[in-house]
């Protein structure tokens, strides 16, 4: 799957901090048009729900980091059945936020222009922001972009303090939301139900977050810092938000303006009309609209990402066909998978609105969730002895176990909401349920016809989903330093080079290199003591002598200075141009300050040494590293990205 380098509390926060601010920007409509006066209590509950369900993620991932979310809980809790079950529910939902985040984008861009009731400009737009999310996923994503978008979504939380400080002098009047609320009529206790449930879209945030829990080992402190920020950040943003909302456009006669035709596909912009002067407002709107599409669009690009991920791993366990999980690409991914799921989610925007596709989101969203609670609580019994670098708080004993009671308390919310959305909104009840039963006819078919039982976890090896793409080296970049391994990296190179070659055309030439480091304490053109220029000599001719054996290989040689050597490698690179380097990783070390002199500060969390750590995090092209194992004799070789 797609490089992790990177990635830390950052991109976990980012993907979760991305969900719930862009939740906000199309479901605060449809919330408010059930719950109405009550919509900051909904809100609220529905804040306090994210919390505990945080937790158990959080527990979870850090019990057993692999992708998957609910579906590896209920793996290991229970089985490949449950598991499937978990998994499904959720790809129904992230189907529906992606259909529900491209709708929204149509709606908001309508600040800077007047297609709000064009249907085919609203699809045209929706359409597009699905296809850029395909086209990012299959591409990839990198550490970078996740840097992006949690700087787009502090920008965001700004926007949002500004709407609620602004309302706050101009509107604020809470007798409006108080003077509305009629409990049982006002809003009825069916629709308040409703309400409470959608609102907890926000959630898919989590699960997308858990995608990237096989690529991240993080601490007790980071995690905990990251149920902390979760909690504060999503605790202020829908109540306040929603207070303000409501004071903005109030309920009248059972009725607000955010759930109607003009406000439900874009409540904020609604909001912030209501605000005085005019050129404040104006400024808001564009501000509004701008920032909601960016966010929109960054957070379906998280939800791609789980829905990814979680693809990938029901196919290595063969829970789906291995086709749908197919890696591709460079860096791999699934790109069936996220071709199907961009379909799949264009033809709900064009069949369903808005209202319908939040219900039968809540129909998945409270099933996959209530057998993550489950999980969690029975991993308490079957699995009491591994080490939990965090852990649900508030835990109780019961027959000699902890038993997390928030994880209890969220089980049995979750489970209850499943069943009134079930019974209240045939929606969700006739689709999510044709969903779900259709899925688990795949599942049995599938596994029946691969002679597996329905329980018991199969597994196939990632390799066997991967197809690598067709990789062609005009030059290849080899480090050399004199040592006895430099025939092999060269011969390594060599094997590259000559496979590229055609007959009657040029071959691949490989550029041999040897770096003289510099000390800070001279000038760069500083001479050179001429043993160290012989040595350097010594070793290109060898390089040279070595590649050249190869048919069709050409080896180029030269010396360069440089502060470092990973530093001139990667400078050499970028100047020349080249395709790929291939380098001999020095043998590492897990203990910071050096194993030899019983170094401290704890276990690195990468395993090759700086040279080539800095080589694989700069280089502007592909790294195959190659080296001795310790002990072994002969090379190991990998391909960095």
């Amino acid at each position: 799957m797609n490089s992790s380098r990177g990635f830390g509390v950052p991109a976990i926060f980012s993907i979760a901090l991305g969900a719930a601010g862009s939740s906000i920007y199309f479901i605060l409509g449809v919330v408010a048009g059930y719950a109405l006066g009550l919509t900051p209590i909904v809100f609220l509950l529905a804040a306090l729900f994210f919390v505990i369900t945080m937790m158990t993620y959080v527990e979870g991932n850090a019990l057993h980091p692999e992708r998957g979310g609910a579906s590896t809980f209920a793996r290991y809790a229970g089985n490949e059945l449950w598991s499937f079950i978990a998994g499904w529910a959720i790809i129904l939902d992230y189907l529906l936020v992606i259909a529900m985040g491209s709708f929204a984008i149509a709606h908001y861009l309508a600040a800077f222009g007047g297609w709000m009731d064009d249907k085919v400009a609203e699809h045209a737009i929706a359409g597009g922001a699905i296809a850029w999310v395909v086209f990012s996923n299959i591409r990839g994503l990198s550490a970078d972009r996740y840097r992006f978008v949690l700087r787009l979504g502090l920008v965001n939380l700004l926007l949002a303090f500004v709407i609620v400080l602004v309302g706050a002098f101009d509107i604020f009047d809470f007798a409006k939301i108080t003077d509305s609320v009629h409990l049982g009529s006002a809003p009825t206790w069916d629709n308040l139900l409703v309400g409470a449930v959608i609102a907890t879209v926000a959630l898919t945030g989590i699960e997308a977050a858990s995608g990237l829990a096989g690529e991240l080992r993080m601490r007790g402190p980071d995690l905990r810092r990251l149920v902390i920020l979760g909690t504060v950040t999503v605790l202020v943003w829908f109540v306040c938000i929603s207070i303000i909302a409501l004071m903005a456009l109030p309920v009248h006669d059972g009725q607000t303006a955010l759930a109607g035709s003009k406000h439900i596909n874009a409540p904020l912009l609604g909001v912030v009309t209501a605000y005085s002067p005019d050129g404040l407002v104006h400024v808001l709107r564009y501000a509004v609209g701008a920032v909601a599409a960016l966010v929109l669009a960054t957070a379906l690009n998280g939800q791609m990402l789980g829905l990814s991920r979680l693809s990938y791993s029901l196919a290595t366990n063969r829970q789906i066909p291995s086709a749908i999980g197919k890696l591709g690409g460079d860096p791999p991914a699934p790109f069936m998978a996220i071709l199907i799921a961009g379909a799949l989610s264009f033809v709900l925007v064009l069949t369903l609105d808005l209202k319908e596709m939040a219900g039968i989101f809540a129909y998945g969203a409270m099933l996959a969730f209530t057998i993550a609670h489950v999980s969690i609580v029975a991993l308490r019994f079957r699995e009491p002895e591994f080490e939990r670098p965090f852990k649900v708080p508030l835990s109780f004993e019961w027959r000699g176990r902890s038993v997390p009671a928030p994880a209890l308390v969220g089980a049995l919310l979750s489970f209850l909401a499943w069943i009134s959305v079930l019974v209240l909104h045939s929606g969700a009840r006739y689709v999510g349920s044709a969903w779900m039963v259709g899925g688990i006819v795949l599942y049995v078919v599938y596994r029946k016809s691969q002679g597996k039982s329905l329980r018991k976890r199969f597994t196939i090896p990632a390799a066997a989903l991967y197809e690598p793409p067709e990789v062609e080296y005009g030059s290849i970049l080899v480090p050399v330093f004199g040592d006895p391994l430099d025939d092999d990296i060269v011969g390594t190179a060599g094997r590259l080079a000559s496979e590229e070659g055609e007959p009657g055309e040029g071959g691949t030439v490989i550029e041999a290199l040897y770096v003289l480091e510099v000390p800070m304490s001279l000038p760069l053109d500083a001479r050179v003591p001429d043993d160290r220029i012989a040595s350097a000599r010594r070793a290109l001719a060898r390089a040279k002598e070595v590649g050249e054996e190869y048919e069709g290989v050409e080896v180029a040689t030269a010396v360069v200075r440089a502060r470092s050597v990973g530093a001139g490698i990667v400078e050499e690179a970028r100047r020349r141009g080249v395709d790929a380097i291939v380098v001999a990783a020095e043998q590492p070390t897990r203990v910071r300050g050096g194993a030899l002199l019983g170094g401290r500060g704890g276990p690195r969390e990468r395993f090759v040494g700086d040279m080539t750590r800095y080589i694989v995090e700069k280089a502007p092209c592909r790294v195959i590293l190659t080296a001795a194992p310790a002990g072994e004799e002969g090379i190991r070789e990998g391909v960095a990205p």
